[in-house]
């Protein structure tokens, strides 16, 4: 089964605790530190929409682009209210293309690290900067290798009333990916379903990384700490880099 398939309409549910506002307003100070005010902004894996949400809500022009169309029917009906709501597509990432310019793209919760394909992150970076207007910026995060390293051989469980989710991780140093098999159990009714995905994340360097969007043809390319304005640390388990196309 493809990832977020099943997961999809237990998403929100399991993942309560991801700090969305708090990510919102660290790409707030972002902007004010790169003296940047975007009116419109691309929220690039978008998932179930709870980013792009915050962000229309703010005023911004919000297109969210995902690959699941699962997670974009969540994301359409949690703005289905709003005046001004946010226009969402699917697409790959490395299939990025819009019909118009932004002027800001975020990307959050390691999304990148799912492109396991180096030429895929690559080509996601490009256009990235194909899509954004003059003076645009780019902000992104990611897993750090080390915590992705460190997740070998771990087990997580999550539940809810209606959910039952049992993760197991294993790093394949060969491979540079660490591999997520998620059972999966949901009530329907007075039965269970379960479901098996596997994730995979690729561990991408700093160094790595900041290449490609040099290549891609950013100018300025700052690396940050998990929701600070300052460097990562050695044991960092999330890093933010931002990027602004010159």
């Amino acid at each position: 089964m493809n990832a977020y398939e099943a997961l999809a309409a237990s998403y929100d549910a399991l993942t309560y605790d991801i700090p969305y506002e708090e990510i919102f307003q660290f790409m707030k100070e972002i902007f004010r530190q790169w003296g940047k005010n975007p009116k419109s902004i691309l929220d690039l894996a978008c998932g179930t929409g709870s980013l792009s949400l915050l962000l229309a809500q703010a005023g911004y022009e919000v297109t969210g682009v995902d690959l699941s169309e699962e997670m974009l029917t969540i994301a359409s009906e949690k703005v289905m209210d709003m005046e001004r709501r946010p226009f969402f597509a699917c697409q790959a990432m490395e299939k990025l293309r819009l019909p118009y310019l932004v002027e800001a793209v975020v990307c959050c919760l390691d999304s990148l690290n799912y492109l396991v394909k180096t030429a895929d992150c690559r080509e996601t970076i490009r256009r990235v900067y194909e899509t954004l207007s003059p003076g645009g910026i780019f902000i992104f995060d990611i897993n750090s290798v080390r915590k992705l390293k460190s997740m070998d051989g771990q087990i997580f469980l999550d539940e809810t009333e209606d959910t039952y989710c049992v993760w197991r991780t294993e790093f394949v140093e060969e491979e540079n990916i660490c591999y997520y098999g998620m059972d999966l159990f949901q009530r329907n009714g007075t039965q269970w379903h379960r479901s098996f995905e596997e994730h995979r994340e690729y561990a991408y360097s700093v160094e790595q990384l900041k290449t490609y969007l040099l290549q891609a043809g950013f100018g300025s390319v700052q690396v940050y700490g998990d929701r600070r304005l300052e460097s990562p640390l050695p044991e960092e388990q999330r890093i933010f880099f931002v990027a602004s196309k010159e």
